[in-house]
């Protein structure tokens, strides 16, 4: 028996807070920072120097340069450079990094470094195909007897009707075109795009007129008007991808049968012949001007930790031809190179530190404090009355604004329990004895010593 079901209207959609989720770009006029936009609050020097970076990657300008975002912890490193990533664009590859990763792979750190640099390469490749597109008027898929079951009927080619708001055309295909309409149970109303080259069909979504004849409102895809114009025509492609993608798909092709099926591991060393060889297929696609490279960005924070060897690899990476942009992040002050026992200034070489262009974030100040904690709860949908957030402003101040922000969450969550709509004073107050900041449990360490373990 047919069955209806309702469907609750409040389905939740993916929602999650994340530490930088408020964070849509850098909050800029022109070069100049705005006081607060975007999300981001004061460092108005380190952003308006992020906004030329921007301005100088988009424009292939900065290509095979670094930079070093150095500051205090909870001054807004991270939050620059995510903020990077989003003035960039979608196309343009940002990756990010922790120095930790680099140590915990099952690769060599000069192949997870060279994988890392190449997945922040970008090449935006221009094709020009020639395809049938239009919707779908008729279908009729011939059967016959399968070789080796008689009860079982298998399709051998089919016979379709396309058309435009302009044109139609009858089509006879074989057995593959046969089994991918099918396999994507494309029907009579679909808008369809079919590559006869490349030998694969592409549903591209319903025709609204099909839809609105047939009074059907239960579908899920997408609405297309029909397309104008010829049925067979030209059409420009753009495929995004990057240089480490190229990397993979061409070590494959030439790896061994079970790669064919399984793909392989990502994670696998490739060959330098093979990476020689997709920089020379780019070159030429370049010249030709079907490709444009997007040199794009690695964001690698804690470089402190990086050893000698890394930072050796990477000062000589700088200087390829296809280099992206790495941005180093670090609070280090004077510290011990990891790998020898030189201490130096942010832990890294001075070599590599002097052919880095350095932007320095500073502490935030009171008012800069509680504009940030007004966004972070907006952010997160709380509620705060003003003594709530002049006293939280205060803590912020005396203690970090890290640990500020981390008092909201537990405060809202004593409002809740107190049946308030909002966090008042009494709330932070309660909260802020519950949970000690840095300073105070240091004090707490002091104390008791000699009961903690050495």
């Amino acid at each position: 028996m047919p069955e209806i079901r309702e469907v609750s209207e409040s389905l939740r959609e993916w929602e999650r807070v994340a530490a930088h989720s408020h964070i849509s770009g850098l909050g800029l006029d022109g070069l100049k920072a705005k006081p607060s936009a975007a999300g981001m609050v004061g460092q108005t020097e380190a952003r308006e120097a992020a906004g030329l970076v921007v301005r100088l990657i988009k424009e292939g300008k900065f290509a095979g340069r670094a930079i070093l975002l150095a500051g205090p912890p909870g001054t807004g490193k991270t939050a620059i450079a995510t903020a990077i990533a989003r003035e960039l664009g979608r196309d343009v590859p940002f990756v990010p990094l922790a120095a930790s990763e680099i140590f915990s792979t099952d690769i060599r750190k000069t192949e997870f470094l060279t994988q890392t640099l190449r997945k922040a390469i970008g090449a935006r490749i221009h094709e020009i195909r020639k395809i049938y597109e239009g919707e779908m008027k008729e279908i009729s898929i011939e059967k016959a007897q399968h070789p080796y079951n008689p009860y079982q009927q298998v399709p051998v080619g089919a016979t379709i009707k396309i058309a435009t708001k302009d044109e139609s055309k009858k089509l006879t295909m074989d057995q593959s075109f046969a089994m991918q309409l099918l396999q994507q149970g494309i029907e009579t109303g679909d808008i369809v795009q079919i590559d006869v080259d490349g030998g694969r069909i592409v549903k591209l979504g319903k025709s609204k007129e099909s839809v609105e004849e047939k009074k059907v409102d239960l579908s899920t895809a997408q609405l297309l008007d029909v397309p104008k114009g010829k049925v067979f025509k030209e059409k420009e492609f753009i495929y995004p991808v990057t240089l480490n993608a190229l990397d993979i798909a061409s070590a494959r092709q030439g790896g061994d049968i079970f790669s064919m099926f399984f793909g392989g591991r990502e994670s696998k060393e490739i060959e330098p012949e093979v990476r020689k060889e997709v920089d020379e297929y780019i070159k030429a696609l370049v010249q030709e001007g079907r490709c444009e490279l997007l040199p794009g960005v690695v964001f690698i924070d804690e470089c402190s930790m990086l050893d000698i060897e890394t930072f050796a690899f990477l000062n000589r990476a700088l200087e390829q031809e296809l280099a992206p942009i790495i941005i180093f992040a670090t609070n280090r002050g004077f510290a011990t190179i990891r790998g020898t026992d030189v201490k130096a200034a942010h832990g890294m070489p001075l070599d590599l530190v002097d052919r880095l262009l350095i932007i320095d974030t500073k502490s935030y100040g009171k008012e800069e404090i509680k504009k940030i904690v007004e966004i972070r709860a907006k952010s997160e949908k709380i509620k705060l009355s003003e003594e709530a957030l002049e006293y939280l402003t205060e803590v912020g101040s005396k203690t970090s604004l890290r640990y500020a922000i981390q008092l909201l969450a537990p405060a809202f969550e004593v409002a809740k329990e107190k049946k308030s709509e909002k966090i008042e004073k009494e709330h932070m107050i309660y909260v802020e004895k519950l949970f000690v900041d840095v300073k105070k449990s240091v004090e707490y360490l002091k104390e008791f010593e000699k009961q903690f373990l050495t």
